[in-house]
């Protein structure tokens, strides 16, 4: 065993065939492994924060819709206000035919 081997040993490394091997750490567990369980529970953090952030952002939006209907607005005008204002004018005339095609056929305009 050459030298460079006996130093890659004692460090929990394997020379096998030229392929190198992951470094184990003391605990027995590869380097990756840590690495990967780390990254998943910092994935797994952010998504739970945004979450609550999510969450947040719900409450406040009720909010808003609260004192609307406070105020005297009809809050599912004001839905279909916001729905309809996040399409494009394209979209929105799509959905307007289809809607009055509809209500023709079933006798309703």
């Amino acid at each position: 065993m050459s030298v460079t081997d006996a130093a890659a040993e004692a460090e929990g490394e394997h020379l096998a065939g030229g392929e190198r091997r992951a470094r184990r750490r003391a605990d027995g567990k590869d380097e990756a492994t840590h690495f990967a369980k780390d990254q998943l529970k910092a994935i797994v953090e952010r998504i739970e924060r945004l979450e609550e952030e999510k969450q947040a952002i719900a409450d406040d939006i009720k909010d808003v819709y609260a004192e609307a209907k406070g105020n005297g607005y009809d809050v599912k005008a004001l839905r279909k206000i916001i729905r309809l204002r996040k399409q494009d004018k394209h979209e929105r005339a799509e959905e307007e035919a289809i809607l009055e095609t509809y209500m023709q056929a079933l006798g309703m305009i």
